[in-house]
């Protein structure tokens, strides 16, 4: 599946990094990653993905890393409220700051308890906003303020009598959130390769798994 230019931060390429501005010329293969803020699995595979496999991708393994692009996709889960309200402090990080996108989501995956629904359901929407905004300013360095305006709900009406407005950043959900739908995605995490569902990855896989996978896709 195609990614808009808009969501150039959910792109992480091995040769390049997070959010990387150029391409390599040759075809790569295309590993995307559904993942919710606020499920365990999603967490334990993102850890491994982001603390050894992408960086053995830049480093030792590089030949192997040229070949591959990987891509961060939401996967929404209505079950926990919660699980909007993280991925669209997802979304605010990426029109911000594109090339943070990663860290903040790496910060937000090892704070996912603090979202969970037992952990907020004293805590009014806007409330969990500005907890999100601050882990933003923490760990991906972007203004606090200004991510917290995206995300902020109205406390008036607007002056048409609209109650059910929204946030600058509803647009973006609804687009990731079809772009799931369309290829069928429910749990999470799910991982596609080359557009087919992985069904054989697994959240618990090693570093090593992870290196295997990849080298005999690639034979």
């Amino acid at each position: 599946m195609a990614l808009p230019p808009k969501f150039a931060g959910h792109r992480f390429i091995p040769t390049e990094g997070a959010g990387a501005s150029s391409f390599p010329t040759q075809p790569l293969h295309t590993v995307e990653i559904f993942l919710d803020y606020v499920c365990p699995f999603s967490a334990k595979i993102y850890n491994t993905l982001h603390t050894t496999l992408l960086p053995s991708l830049r480093s030792e393994h590089a030949d192997l890393g040229s070949k591959f692009q990987f891509i961060f996709r939401h996967q929404i889960q209505p079950w926990h409220p919660s699980s909007t309200l993280t991925h669209e402090a997802g979304l605010a990080v990426q029109r911000l700051a594109p090339t943070k996108f990663w860290d903040f989501s790496a910060a937000l995956f090892k704070d996912q308890k603090a979202y969970f629904d037992v952990s907020l359901v004293n805590e009014t929407r806007n409330e969990t906003y500005k907890r999100l905004a601050k882990l933003a300013s923490q760990s991906a360095g972007v203004d606090e303020r200004e991510l917290y305006e995206l995300l902020a709900i109205p406390t008036e009406k607007g002056d048409d009598g609209s109650l059910n407005v929204g946030n600058a950043v509803t647009n973006d959900l609804k687009t990731v959130i079809k772009m799931a739908r369309l290829v069928g995605v429910h749990v999470s995490p799910t991982v596609i390769f080359d557009g087919v569902v992985a069904g054989e990855v697994s959240s618990s896989w090693t570093l090593e798994q992870w290196l295997e996978y990849l080298r005999k896709s690639v034979a």
